[in-house]
């Protein structure tokens, strides 16, 4: 039967089960542990390595129950944690002189940290060392000051003392103290959502920001393209017709046209071409110019053409 259609009854009691067989299994002593460990190293014994499985599966156990504070399902954390004892056991070298509990601990709690920051937000916490400290420990360090202040469950307010605490504690600047209590302060939402959960009413993304011009803007800038673009067409039409050539090749195309290319088209040397293009582009822009003062239009020609001085030392960025 697929989990999908089991009751969820069943499910729960399937989980009670679980649990209790787990943390009815004997635990190993160290001798058990190190032969164990050394049969499954040495000749790859699959007997002896979910031997050691099952013994420390009481350890996945009780580590999740430090995460479930975060609102993740149980059976998830308990296969992540699963995940990490499968690790350290495929890592764990028996000669170190080490207990294994105290080697997979380290494996099953970052495997079930890495889960929690995964899955605790759309937006991922904890990117780096001192942003995870910092996600899993701001909780008991304010709990702890609180004690200390004498102001146990009342909330302890973030000041800049005990913000300046926390930052040093956990060797994060105060500012990154100041986000992730804001980030932990409060859930993702959908954009969808009704505010105050009234179904109907406006939802979070109404109050989203545009961030796309306004339709006076558009209209603006509209207006404002079409003035250049007819003071431009009429400026072109002033321009003889190698003139009209060079610029429409060099600067009005996609594909800009090579100054050796034109030569050859035209007869003559790159170089002539380069001096045409200067020259008839200097034209061009006083003409656009002369076309936006006659229309007191001036500001619409700022950054539409590159400065004349540019043009006239052959560095235009058209060319």
């Amino acid at each position: 039967m697929s989990l999908r259609n089991t009751p969820s009854r069943s499910l729960e009691g399937a989980d009670r089960r679980y649990l209790s067989t787990v943390m009815n299994k004997a635990m190993l002593s160290e001798e058990e542990e190190l032969d164990l460990a050394r049969r499954w190293k040495e000749q790859g014994d699959q007997q002896a390595m979910q031997y050691m499985v099952s013994a420390y599966l009481r350890l996945v156990v009780s580590t999740a129950g430090r995460f479930r504070n975060y609102g993740l399902p149980m059976a998830d954390l308990i296969q992540e944690g699963n995940i990490g004892l499968m690790l350290a056991i495929n890592r764990f070298d028996p000669e170190r002189g080490v207990r294994f509990s105290t080697y997979a601990a380290w494996w099953i709690r970052s495997s079930m940290q890495e889960y929690v920051l995964r899955n605790w937000s759309i937006v991922r916490s904890g990117t780096s060392a001192g942003q995870k400290a910092l996600f899993f420990n701001l909780r008991w360090l304010r709990a702890k000051l609180e004690r200390e202040g004498g102001n146990a469950g009342g909330g302890l307010a973030l000041d800049d003392e005990n913000r300046n605490a926390i930052a040093t504690a956990l060797k994060v600047s105060p500012n990154e103290v100041s986000a992730m209590a804001m980030r932990l302060s409060s859930r993702d939402h959908s954009l969808n959502e009704p505010i105050g959960g009234e179904e109907g009413g406006e939802a979070f993304q109404d109050f989203l920001p545009d961030p796309g011009p306004n339709p006076e803007q558009q209209v603006e800038s509209s207006h404002d393209g079409a003035l250049r673009r007819a003071w431009l067409t009429e400026s072109l039409q002033q321009l003889n017709p190698r003139e009209q050539l060079i610029v429409s090749e060099r600067m009005l195309n996609d594909d800009k046209v090579t100054l050796e290319e034109l030569g050859e088209r035209l007869g003559v040397t790159k170089e002539r071409v380069r001096q045409i293009e200067t020259k008839a582009f200097a034209k061009l822009q006083n003409m656009v110019l002369k076309r936006s003062r006659d229309a007191g239009e001036t500001t619409l020609i700022e950054g539409f053409l590159p400065s004349k001085a540019k043009v006239d030392t052959g560095n235009c960025a058209y060319c």
